[in-house]
């Protein structure tokens, strides 16, 4: 696959404060990405920096392995990292023109972008009439105008109402299509699941994963226990390669163990029984992605 952007020990320091601290991650072209982590986590300060509107501290990035300056690569990707900036009193189409003489692109994929976004019935329609939603949709399309390899969005569903939520969702399924990578910034771990192929997880300025949506989901479970022998479970637990991450819930009392391998209940009850633990209580279950987005951004907190 094609190197869109190498992030390599991206810093960036605001004072006292470390913003983004050593974040290293790679962009592929025909994926998308999303920059997963809590308000305040340095998305956005990392987005800026790879844009070119904010000053690194130290490391380095490359646009398309470095074979362009970063003024020539950055005419190849389009980027939404402001709330939607328009004429009010000019339509939809008057400003994508006004947007089209700025980027010194060709305005005659206007109807073709408006259409993509769901705008096109209202290309002669003021920008102060659309709702929120609409105002995004039309930012999008703005983005498009010079076709770029790489567009970027800032929380591009904040603030909008579930079908406006839902609208965004399916424009970017429907760019991802046409084979323009994404790059997206979000604290909404659903936006992430539904609309990802890739995942990289940020909090307070640290990368905590990067990787695949589904790999993070691929996990073998976890598996809650109880037995009257209970400390002799958690030796027994803790010395297994089965088994990592133990630890006992105060309210229940029960043990967790999170499994390493696919492993059946039935095996592991018989483990134990010949370890001299007869279990009260077995359950084996599924982590959801969100359990783990919890746990992952809480033990780094």
């Amino acid at each position: 696959m094609n190197t869109i952007l190498k992030i390599n020990q991206l810093t960036k320091k605001f004072g006292l404060l470390t913003a983004v601290n050593n974040i290293s991650f790679t962009i592929e072209k025909g994926n998308i990405y999303g920059i997963l982590g809590p308000n305040g986590s340095g998305k956005s300060t990392t987005l800026g920096m790879v844009l070119n509107v904010v000053n690194k501290t130290s490391g380095d990035f490359q646009w398309f392995n470095g074979e362009q300056s970063i003024h020539q690569a950055l005419k190849k990707v389009g980027a939404i990292i402001e709330h939607p900036n328009f004429y009010p009193y000019m339509t939809a189409k008057q400003n994508l023109n006004l947007v089209c003489k700025i980027k010194n692109v060709t305005n005659a994929k206007i109807e073709e972008k408006l259409e993509l976004v769901g705008l096109l019935d209202r290309k002669d329609s003021n920008f102060s009439s659309f709702s929120l939603g609409m105002k995004q949709r039309l930012a999008i399309a703005s983005a498009l105008l010079n076709d770029p390899e790489i567009l970027i969005l800032d929380e591009p569903t904040n603030g909008l109402d579930p079908q406006g939520i839902h609208q965004i969702r399916e424009i970017i399924r429907k760019i991802a299509a046409t084979g323009t990578t994404i790059l997206l910034a979000s604290h909404l771990l659903d936006e992430v699941e539904k609309v990802c192929s890739h995942v990289i997880i940020i909090r307070k300025g640290v990368m905590l994963y990067s990787g695949k949506v589904d790999e993070m989901n691929a996990s073998h479970g976890y598996v809650e226990m109880q037995a009257q022998k209970n400390a002799l479970l958690i030796e027994v637990l803790k010395n297994h390669e089965w088994f990592e991450n133990i630890t006992i819930d105060k309210e229940t009392g029960l043990t967790k163990a999170i499994l390493t391998q696919p492993i059946e209940a039935e095996k592991l009850n018989q483990m134990l029984f010949e370890k001299g633990i007869i279990l009260s209580h077995l359950v084996k279950r599924k982590e959801s992605l969100e359990q783990q987005f919890l746990e992952l951004t809480q033990q780094n907190a």
